[in-house]
């Protein structure tokens, strides 16, 4: 078994690689360039990997990569628009020098940069800065549209009953921020702070589960998750995870006694001497056979 950092690491790499294709098409419209769009999804790679501290485990990466995607896009045409204004700034400076007889105003290339020129750069960079903030907001809105619906179907899942939603908390969806309302059953819609610590830790549950569907992974590592339940939110959480378990392996860490009963493999860390840790792994279906045939 991996270590949890080179498992987390290639988690990671794998989300990267599954979104190659769908980020290639982004910076294709963005550029409409099929050469320039590979250098922006280099980059758009490079940056991803550098700033992978900043990706948060189970949120859409996909988005995630489009906004540095569309960072890349705009730092880039921005520069190149610099670069035109330089250039233009030097050949009328040439021009006015030519004037005065000071230089021959002789352009080899026959490449002349004029005012409009550089207007046409601009607008063509407001262009792409408005259809990339149109259509970074059409896909945040779906994805918060997706996530609030799957959190106000599992919230009363694990609850067994009550509702819960998010909210934005500004206009501008860009900069808004997100506000968790739950409502556990027989309780009055609260925000989560006002919750007890095993309400908490079951919202924060929904919640977490309800970003993992938007694109669910081969595996899902769950650290004592259930430490703040009792042993009916326990129950309730453990068939949460028996329903996922078909499209998705669970590795979790727990001391719950009712969590341990629903692995199929339990492997157990002891240290029988001071510093030195064993492990002792048990099949779960290899024991119950054995069990039978010693019945027998």
């Amino acid at each position: 078994m991996k270590p949890p950092a080179e498992t987390d690491a290639s988690a990671f790499e794998q989300e990267l690689l599954a979104s190659i294709e769908a980020v290639h098409r982004f910076a294709v419209q963005l550029t409409r360039d099929p050469a320039a769009a590979e250098d922006v999804v280099q980059e758009t790679y490079l940056r991803a990997l550098a700033h992978r501290e900043q990706y948060t485990p189970g949120t859409n990466c996909r988005a995630w990569l489009f906004t540095i995607c569309r960072n890349v896009f705009v730092k880039g045409a921005m520069r190149s628009a610099r670069e035109v204004a330089v250039e233009d700034a030097e050949l009328e400076a040439m021009a006015a020098a030519a004037v005065h007889g000071t230089v021959a105003a002789s352009d080899p290339t026959g490449a002349v940069f004029e005012r409009a020129d550089l207007d046409e750069a601009v607008r063509t960079l407001e262009d792409a800065i408005r259809r990339i903030d149109r259509e970074t907001r059409e896909l945040l809105r779906e994805t918060f549209e997706a996530v609030n619906r799957h959190f106000a179907q599992l919230f009363p899942t694990l609850f067994g009953g009550g509702e819960a939603r998010l909210i934005m908390t500004g206009e501008e969806i860009l900069d808004a921020g997100v506000q968790v309302m739950a409502q556990p059953p027989g309780k009055r819609n609260a925000s989560i702070h006002l919750l007890s610590g095993g309400e908490k830790a079951l919202t924060a549950i929904a919640l977490v589960f309800s970003l993992f569907q938007l694109n669910p992974a081969p595996f899902c590592l769950l650290d004592e998750v259930d430490a703040p339940l009792d042993d009916a939110n326990t129950l309730r959480f453990c068939d949460l995870v028996r329903r996922m378990s078909p499209q998705t392996q669970f590795l979790f860490i727990s001391h719950n006694k009712i969590s341990m009963e629903m692995a199929a493999q339990l492997i157990g860390v002891t240290m029988p001497e001071s510093g030195v840790s064993r492990v002792v792994a048990v099949d779960i279906d290899e024991a119950l056979r054995i069990r039978e045939e010693l019945a027998a």
